[in-house]
């Protein structure tokens, strides 16, 4: 799990094209160094998996290789990407960390575009679309992540028949505009969105019908009549 707070700008090295799936290795020294194979580093929001491929000790060098398979290329902009672009990254939250965003799972639910920046003195506004099967999950002062950064909406507005896309905004600090990539992308390019799953699981629970309240909760019909190796070992 992550929580939306960028460690470090990272640059990607070399994309390895292969027939389902692509290979990235990205530099990012400070990401890199306590990781491990098998470890997970978000790049741009994307849960990857760290991997060794050839043996060499590549981490320690600063850089790590990671396996992006068919369908994180399908729902992210990761597609996009080309050697020499900059990539936010972020190791997993450490369990004796501070919490500084909102959880934030790695697990991209698709892109948006930047329609507009609107710079202010110490600020900058940045609209964003957003597919409408995702507008629902998103509020007015709620949390969603943009290219791996945990960030507050400002402001909402849906497409009045439903079936558009629908925008929100964002306000960028200077230290954000400086430390990740929304201080680059201009309009027309995407990002990768991952809405707040506490939303998604209460939509979930909320649409499915709730059990009745005389259906057994056990198949195997555990209770006074249950047979006795149901509670061996019990009480003694």
């Amino acid at each position: 799990m992550f929580t939306g707070i960028i460690e470090e700008l990272g640059e990607i090295l070399e994309i390895e094209t292969l027939p389902d799936a692509a290979r990235f290795t990205v530099r990012g020294p400070l990401v890199t160094s306590d990781a491990t194979h098998g470890a997970s580093i978000a790049v741009n929001g994307v849960c990857l998996t760290v991997i060794d491929p050839t043996g060499a000790d590549t981490l320690a060098a600063g850089r790590f290789t990671a396996d992006v398979m068919a369908e994180s290329l399908r729902r992210s902009s990761l597609a996009d990407l080309a050697p020499g672009d900059r990539v936010n990254l972020e190791r997993p939250m450490s369990a004796a960390g501070r919490f500084g965003g909102h959880i934030v799972q790695g697990h991209v639910d698709g892109t948006g575009t930047v329609l507009e920046r609107i710079p202010s003195e110490h600020w900058e506004l940045v609209r964003i679309a957003l597919p409408a099967h995702l507008a629902r999950y998103v509020v007015e002062k709620g949390s969603i992540t943009v290219d791996g950064i945990s960030l507050t909406v400002t402001d909402v507005a849906d497409d009045p028949s439903g079936a558009g896309e629908s925008e929100f905004t964002i306000s960028l600090i200077p230290a954000t505009l400086a430390q990740t990539t929304l201080g680059i992308k201009q309009p027309g390019a995407r990002v990768n969105l991952e809405v707040d799953v506490i939303a998604k699981y209460t939509e979930r629970l909320l649409a499915r019908p709730a059990a009745s309240a005389d259906t057994p909760a056990d198949p195997e019909g555990a209770g006074s009549d249950a047979p006795t190796h149901a509670i061996a070992g019990a009480g003694r």
